[in-house]
């Protein structure tokens, strides 16, 4: 069934969809949130948190795009909320990332230096020490595989500024990673 199927199921009052349409969509949202946050239980939290909001939300859904990218947007706005709401300080543990939370090996270009390199918590560091501004598009472009236009929507943003904080992030990123070898012009996964 496709997620819209499911939405109307779950509108005329279906458990059994509502669960279908979790289980799709819970593993992107736990990886946007753990890979925001970098601490897991705090990213559990957050996501269960997500999806009681999606439930209420339900009912208003417009079918107007892509389910997914709307239940990212809650996402996005939820852990902004989350953060907003309290005085929040960085407090990196040592755990280790199960290896989904770093891009396969189909991602290219600065994604394959990270890997070649085999430096998953330096990754993990750098990425959760760019602006929140630019770890929500980079996060968003690279890791859960949204176009400029849907980073742009998810996070409020023109599309312009989506794709500058794309850049810039991964020019940051790729400072931080290389120390500075420039001989890579940092791209974008998705260019439209």
């Amino acid at each position: 069934m496709t997620d819209e199927e499911l939405i109307r199921e779950i509108q005329e009052g279906s458990r059994a969809a509502m669960e279908v349409l979790v289980k799709r969509h819970y593993k992107s949202v736990f990886a946007y949130i753990y890979r925001k946050t970098g601490e897991y239980h705090m990213a559990y939290d957050l996501t269960q948190e997500v999806f009681i909001k999606m439930m209420k939300s339900l009912k208003r859904y417009q079918n107007t795009g892509k389910f997914e990218h709307w239940l990212l947007k809650i996402a996005v706005n939820h852990c902004l909320d989350y953060f907003r709401g309290r005085e929040y300080k960085q407090q990196h543990r040592e755990t280790e990332l199960t290896e989904e939370a770093f891009p396969s090996s189909e991602h290219h270009n600065v994604w394959d230096i990270f890997q070649k390199r085999n430096q998953n918590e330096q990754v993990r560091q750098a990425v959760l020490s760019l602006p929140e501004h630019q770890r929500d598009a980079v996060i968003l472009n690279y890791y859960n595989g949204l176009k400029i236009r849907e980073v742009a929507e998810a996070t409020g943003t023109s599309e312009s500024t989506a794709k500058s904080r794309i850049r810039l992030g991964i020019s940051k990123l790729k400072e931080m990673i290389t120390g500075g070898d420039r001989h890579e012009t940092p791209t974008y996964k998705r260019n439209q």
